[in-house]
């Protein structure tokens, strides 16, 4: 098991992807994928490393901006993206900040995801997820 990395560079291509596939395959538009931030500035890289390798599935998709990482996970909801969350939590042993926002109850659109992904973390943890500054909406 291990999730499939892209360069932040791609994220909104990656995002945009995500969502289209969604729309073509997901008759019911249920939380068709949740986006899940965490914060791993407190975990060494060689750590991060080896637990992507056990935690993640082959059909999720990673994209990180130096401490900052973000998990696509495909169908699968909040709740399951808690237990990823849980996952890393206790092989780190630590508690990570982490945010979730799930397509497409959260938003419809790369641009409102990240809005949403953005607004949570600034009001739970008063961090306004500056690598994502730079995230091109258009």
């Amino acid at each position: 098991m291990a999730g499939v990395r892209f360069t932040f560079d791609n994220f909104k291509q990656l995002l945009d992807l995500t969502i289209g596939l969604a729309e073509r395959l997901d008759e019911n538009r249920a939380e068709s994928f949740t986006l899940l931030y965490c914060d791993f500035s407190k975990v060494e890289q060689s750590v991060i490393e080896s637990s992507l390798e056990q935690i993640l599935r082959n059909s999720d998709a990673i994209v990180s901006s130096n401490s900052d990482y973000f998990f696509i996970l495909p169908y699968t909801d909040k709740y399951g993206a808690g237990i990823v969350k849980k996952m890393f939590s206790e092989f780190f042993s630590a508690d990570l900040k982490s945010c979730v926002v799930s397509y497409p109850v959260d938003g419809e659109t790369s641009k409102v995801l990240i809005e949403e992904l953005m607004n949570i973390a600034d009001t739970k943890y008063k961090n306004n997820l500056r690598c994502l500054s730079n995230f091109n909406p258009y």
